[in-house]
């Protein structure tokens, strides 16, 4: 007579891996997830997303202002979630208004940063939001105005962010330039150095600054672009520095390695930002402002903030030298 209650040594071992397996993947499927948030990471479609053209014509005054744009960027004041990633690490970030920047800012304070940003004194208006956005998930928050083309100014910012956040060991060049012309022609002198001495020099002098502050374990970062290797007939000088960027992050991993400093970039494609309707796009494109990618649609801030997040967190520390694209389906890397 058959005995249902016998185990066979086959079914002991197929229930015990149910078991482990039940037991390994339960805790990561439903750790900390409430009813709601289980009900929000359903997958949306990317093309729909966010805004798409046509955008209205705008213009501002060169930086320009988050605060009066339309519409508004979204650098994840409302949406980012932070999961402690970067917990107790320190940061300085140029640009850190606006853009990418403000998105990286609000981005490494979620998930544990103190954060030093940099802005031209104009955009204090942006910047003053910034901070009230750090300082209300219980990180330390410094704000730092000054012009980038200042080699000086470069030295006092990276000691002032070490001095108040008591040490550094991420490092962001985010802050950039740029300004649209037809024409080489229409370029002066002026407007050429500007462009160099904003994107070129600045991250030359920070880095130089920095570095004997930036322990093995530290980050950088630059923000390069699409431009790198995709330029534009009216963007001659810009393209250049990004090029010259995607170069020296290249060549820098190389050289810090040995150090343990990994160093590494972001490359936009078309990014819903100030440098947009600040001179850096004629009317015609700003209108249809990303409408010729295969999203239909100019990328936002935020949806570059969990790049900036992975370059620097501890558990990306075999990648350095690397570019890291995100241009809604156009161009490299």
């Amino acid at each position: 007579m058959e005995n249902k209650n016998t185990i066979t040594r086959r079914s002991a071992i197929t229930g015990m891996g149910a078991i482990c397996l039940t037991t390994a993947f339960t805790p990561v499927l439903g750790a900390d997830f409430t009813g709601d948030e289980k009900s929000n990471i359903l997958p949306e479609d990317p093309k729909t997303k966010y805004p798409r053209p046509p955008f209205k014509e705008q213009k501002q005054p060169w930086p320009g202002l988050v605060s009066k744009m339309d519409p508004r960027p979204d650098h994840g004041e409302k949406s980012y979630k932070g999961s402690g990633r970067l917990k107790g690490r320190k940061a300085l970030i140029t640009g850190g208004d606006s853009g990418m920047g403000r998105a990286a800012a609000i981005a490494y304070a979620r998930e544990g940063a103190d954060v030093a940003i940099n802005y031209y004194p104009t955009e204090e208006e942006d910047a003053k939001e910034v901070i009230q956005l750090i300082k209300a998930e219980g990180r330390k928050a410094i704000a730092i105005p000054g012009d980038l083309r200042d080699e000086s100014f470069c030295k006092s910012l990276v000691e002032k962010a070490v001095k108040e956040l008591g040490g550094l060991d991420i490092v962001i060049n985010n802050a950039a330039r740029q300004q649209t012309h037809d024409s080489i022609l229409d370029i002066s002198t002026e407007d050429f150095d500007a462009t160099m001495k904003t994107n070129i020099y600045a991250p030359f002098w920070i880095i130089k600054a920095a570095l004997p502050h930036l322990k093995p374990g530290s980050s950088i970062i630059g923000t390069s672009s699409v431009q790198a290797y995709a330029p534009t007939e009216d963007l001659y000088d810009y393209a250049q520095t990004k090029a010259a960027t995607t170069n020296y992050i290249k060549s820098l991993a190389k050289q810090l390695a040995p150090k343990g400093i990994r160093v590494n970039g972001v490359a936009p494609g078309p990014v819903w930002t100030p440098l947009q309707v600040s001179g850096g796009a004629t009317m015609e494109k700003l209108k249809n402002f990303g409408g010729q990618t295969p999203m239909g649609r100019p990328g936002q801030p935020v949806e570059l903030a969990s790049i900036y997040v992975q370059l620097a967190a501890e558990d990306a520390s075999y990648a350095t030298g690397q570019i890291y694209g995100s241009s809604g389906g156009e161009g490299n890397p």
